[in-house]
C-alpha cells in the first residue's frame, strides 16, 4: 500500500529535504503533499486525508492545539513529530498523541530513514485488509483514565504490562508493540518503566498473543522480557484500580525473573518481614564471616531470599534486608582493611548498587556470594601478610598491651624477633613516628575514648589507658589537645557525642 504523506515544516529547505530522502527511499510512494504553515495543513489534510503526516510540533500554537489533537483523533493518521526543542513537554506532547516517532532537529538521514520505514510498515499493517486498526476505533481511551481514577471511568477490558530489562529501550519497545498484529486491542500506552496494552473483555487468547510477541521481541532485540497480565473479572474496577494492581504484580519479576507471561484475577498480598537482622542473625554472620563458611552462608541465603513458592514480601523490605547483610561484611572488610583496597572497594559498591537497583533477586544473591568468596580471599592475603610483617604485628601488640604502663621497646621488639633498634628504624620508616609517640597515640586515642563514652575519673582513665600517674596524663592531653581531660569531655558532652 502507497498511500498518502503529508510533511508539514515552516523551513522550506528542510520540507523539500525530508520529501527528497522520503521519494528516494525504496518505500513505494507517488503522493505527497506539503505545508508551510498550520492553516495549509489543515486545508491540505481536509482535502487530502493523507494516510502519514510528518508534523512539526513547533507550528502548532497553543490555540491550535486543541483542534490538530480533535483532527488527528477523526481521521487517525500515523503520526511523526519534528521539533527543534528537545524538551520533556514536547516529549510528553509526542506520547499523548500516540505519535510514532518524535524527531529532534537537526536530523540525521539515518533517523528520517528509520523513522519513513516504521511508518511504512505500520501502515502495510493498518491497511484494510489486514483488519487491524490498532486504535482508531478507541481514541476515547486517554492517559488519565490510568492514573486518575474516575467513578464512570469504569472499562470492561484486560490489562497488559510489558517491562523489558534494560529501561532504556521502552520507547523502542512502543514502536514495536505499535507495529504488532494484536488481536483485540483497545489502547497502547507506552509510560517511563513499561508498557500498558488493554485488551477487549472478549479475548479469549491475550497470554499466547503476548508469549508470541514476547518472542518475537527477544528475537529482534535479545532483550530479556517480563508481561503481566491483569485478567480480573471485577466489572466495577476502574482503569486506575486496574493499573495500580498490575504494576504492583509486575513487582513479581524481582522473584520470578523475566523471559515469561504471568496471568492473575487476584493480586496477592505481600508478606510482612523484619528488614533488619535480628541480633541473632547478626551474631550468626559474624560467626560465619569469621569462620570463612562458605557454604553456610550460601545455605543461609538461598534459604532466606530464593524460596521457589510465595508467598513473598516487598521487594523494598528485602532490599533493606540485604543492605544490613552487607553492613556486617562491611564491618568484616574493616578488620582486615580490605577497605583500603581499590578493587574491594570498587566491588563493594557494586555490590551496593546491586542490592538497591537490580531487577532480579537471584542476580543480586549470586553476586553476593561471589563477592564474599572474593573478601575471603583478601582477608586469608591479609592475614599472611600480617604475620610477616613486624611493623603490623609490633603495633597490634602495642594496642593488645597499651594499659601495661612499663610497655617498653624492647618488649615489642621481642614480641616480633627483631633487634630493638632495627625495629625502631622500620617501625619510623613505616609510621614517620619513633616508639614512644606511636604508643602515646594508642594510648590518647583509647584516654579520648573513655573520656566521651564512660563516666569514670580522670585518675582512672589516666591508668587504664597506661599513663604512670593522673598529673602526667593531664599535662600530656592537654599538649595533645588544647584542652585538659575534664574540658574536653565537657566540651564533647555539649556536642552530644556521648
Amino acid at each position: 500500500m502507497e498511500g498518502k504523506w503529508l510533511i508539514a515544516d515552516r523551513d522550506l529547505n528542510e520540507r523539500e529535504g525530508l520529501k527528497w530522502l522520503l521519494k528516494g527511499s525504496p518505500i513505494p510512494v507517488t503522493n505527497i503533499f506539503l505545508a508551510g504553515d498550520y492553516q495549509e495543513f489543515v486545508v491540505i489534510f481536509e482535502k487530502e486525508l493523507p494516510d502519514v503526516v510528518l508534523m512539526e510540533l513547533d507550528m502548532i500554537s497553543r490555540e491550535d492545539w486543541p483542534a490538530f489533537r480533535e483532527l488527528m483523533q477523526i481521521y487517525d493518521p500515523i503520526l511523526m513529530l519534528t521539533s527543534a526543542e528537545a524538551t520533556f513537554e514536547k516529549a510528553r506532547l509526542a506520547i499523548d498523541m500516540q505519535a510514532l516517532d518524535l524527531m529532534i532537529k537537526p536530523f540525521s538521514t539515518t533517523k528520517i530513514k528509520s523513522a519513513y520505514q516504521k511508518a511504512y510498515r505500520k501502515l502495510t499493517i493498518n491497511s484494510p485488509k489486514n483488519g487491524n486498526h490498532h486504535l482508531s476505533a478507541f481514541r476515547d481511551l486517554s492517559y488519565e483514565s490510568l492514573f486518575i481514577s474516575h467513578d464512570s471511568d469504569t472499562e470492561f477490558c484486560h490489562m497488559a504490562a510489558l517491562q523489558t530489562e534494560n529501561i532504556e529501550t521502552i520507547s523502542t519497545l512502543y514502536s514495536f508493540l505499535s507495529e504488532y498484529p494484536f488481536k483485540d486491542i483497545r489502547g497502547i500506552f507506552p509510560l517511563s518503566d513499561m508498557v500498558i496494552l488493554l485488551f477487549k473483555e472478549t479475548c479469549a487468547n491475550i497470554k499466547e498473543q503476548c508469549q508470541k510477541a514476547m518472542r518475537r521481541w527477544e528475537e529482534e532485540f535479545s532483550d530479556p522480557m517480563a508481561v503481566v497480565i491483569h485478567l480480573g473479572k471485577t466489572t466495577a474496577m476502574t482503569l486506575h484500580e486496574k493499573y495500580l494492581e498490575t504494576r504492583k504484580m509486575l513487582k513479581f519479576t524481582y522473584y520470578k525473573g523475566y523471559r515469561q507471561v504471568v496471568e492473575f484475577e487476584f493480586l496477592p498480598d505481600w508478606v510482612h518481614i523484619d528488614p533488619f537482622l535480628t541480633p541473632q542473625e547478626q551474631r550468626d554472620w559474624v560467626d560465619m564471616l569469621a569462620a570463612m563458611d562458605t557454604e553456610k552462608i550460601k545455605k543461609w541465603l538461598y534459604d532466606e531470599f530464593l524460596k521457589p513458592q510465595g508467598p513473598f514480601p516487598d521487594p523494598g523490605f528485602v532490599r533493606i534486608r540485604l543492605t544490613s547483610i552487607l553492613a556486617q561484611i562491611r564491618r568484616y572488610m574493616k578488620t582486615y582493611h580490605l577497605d583500603e583496597d581499590s578493587t574491594f572497594e570498587q566491588e563493594y559498591r557494586q555490590i551496593f548498587h546491586s542490592i538497591l537497583y537490580d531487577t532480579v533477586l537471584y542476580r543480586t544473591v549470586q553476586n553476593l556470594i561471589l563477592f564474599i568468596q572474593k573478601i575471603f580471599h583478601g582477608a586469608e592475603s591479609s592475614i599472611r601478610n600480617f604475620k610477616q610483617d613486624p611493623i603490623e604485628r609490633g603495633i597490634a601488640y602495642m594496642e593488645e598491651n597499651f594499659s601495661n604502663s612499663q610497655l617498653r621497646l624492647e618488649d615489642v621488639a621481642q614480641y616480633v624477633d627483631r633487634n630493638p633498634s632495627y625495629f625502631s628504624h622500620l617501625l619510623a620508616s613505616k609510621t614517620g613516628s619513633n616508639f614512644t609517640e606511636v604508643l602515646a597515640g594508642i594510648r590518647m586515642k583509647e584516654a579520648k575514648r573513655l573520656l566521651t563514652e564512660t563516666n569514670k575519673p580522670v585518675k582512672e582513665i589516666a591508668i587504664l589507658a597506661g599513663f604512670q600517674n593522673a598529673n602526667y596524663f593531664s599535662r600530656m592531653f592537654k599538649e595533645n589537645t588544647g584542652m585538659s581531660p575534664r574540658e574536653f569531655r565537657i566540651h564533647k558532652l555539649g556536642k552530644g557525642s556521648v
